[in-house]
């Protein structure tokens, strides 16, 4: 996939020609979102697909009070966007002046002359342009003025689930993250770099890989059953392990409120020291306690493992 942060970035050599171009933020690329893509795919099967996005979020620029937590990084939502199968990741930088736009000023500098779209596909609640002036009605009016087809795709849903990247927020903030992955088709994830923690887990012989963290949207303190997989530069994949993670501030040790995700590696020994970390939240196993005694502590542990592993057996990762 070839990645254009700006328009103006576009030579006319490079260009894709009459491409089906679809507009969104599409943060966490879930399954609403590839089905957008899918539609695109279908109604210009020739056509190369260009996904016009935006960094960083809108919402961020214009009320970053009230901004949402990512669900994914912006490095991870464009690979995401390359297993989705787009040819083309167009990245515009979104600033006041880029805010401050009119609808037709929009579509005439981006969708007309630097892309030359041959269709546009949003999803049915899309507005664009200075105070979000522009609708879906406008959009297919300017596309029928300069010459490309407006498919407005209706809401996609999951077991009754309208997909939407709200509802992968509150399922994951609940801790629910197996409602999540229904609309995300794959579990909640976060990423991040190893770090030395306070070393506990080592002493009581249950060694965790301390993340600091790149995401931003962590699922409720608690215990869950996962993955972790060891990530690239480049976004290369490595080494996967079947994984106990916490989510929380370690109550029993310290008197804190700091939320730290920590990953304790079934059956690996490993040094992951400055590697970069992806790690999965399969199950929900229980919210995060304080325990009286170290004996105590150890003792849940065992059965937050043991839980894991059976986890893992379901999923046929163990």
């Amino acid at each position: 996939m070839e990645i254009v942060r700006g328009h103006t970035l576009l030579r006319p050599s490079e260009r894709p020609t009459r491409p089906v171009v679809a507009i969104g933020n599409f943060d966490g690329v879930h399954r609403g979102h590839r089905h957008i893509f899918e539609r695109a795919r279908a109604l210009e099967p020739t056509a190369e697909l260009c996904v016009l996005t935006f960094d960083p979020h809108p919402a961020k620029v214009l009320a970053p009070a009230l901004a949402p937590p990512l669900i994914s990084t912006p490095r991870r939502k464009l690979e995401l966007l390359a297993e989705a199968g787009v040819d083309l990741a167009l990245v515009e930088p979104f600033d006041a002046t880029f805010a401050a736009q009119s609808p037709t000023e929009f579509v005439e500098r981006i969708l007309v002359e630097a892309l030359a779209a041959r269709r546009v596909c949003v999803g049915y609640d899309f507005t664009f342009g200075r105070k979000r002036a522009g609708n879906t009605e406008l959009l297919a009016a300017l596309g029928a003025e300069h010459g490309f087809e407006v498919s407005v795709i209706p809401a996609f849903t999951v077991d009754g689930l309208v997909c939407s990247s709200t509802k992968v927020r509150e399922f994951v903030l609940e801790g629910r993250v197996d409602g999540a992955a229904r609309i995300l088709g794959r579990d909640p994830e976060v990423e991040g770099v190893v770090v030395p923690g306070a070393q506990r887990g080592r002493t009581i012989g249950i060694p965790t890989a301390n993340l600091k963290l790149e995401s931003e949207l962590l699922p409720k303190n608690g215990v869950y059953a996962g993955w972790a997989e060891r990530v690239g530069d480049d976004g290369s994949t490595g080494e996967r392990w079947v994984a106990a993670i916490n989510v929380g501030t370690n109550p029993t040790f310290v008197d804190d409120n700091k939320v730290i995700v920590e990953a304790h590696l079934l059956d690996a020994n490993v040094d992951l020291y400055g590697a970069r970390l992806r790690v999965g939240f399969g199950r929900r196993l229980r919210a995060e306690e304080r325990y009286a005694s170290i004996d105590e502590l150890l003792a849940q542990i065992a059965r937050d493992i043991a839980d894991t592993r059976a986890f893992a057996r379901e999923r046929g990762l163990a």
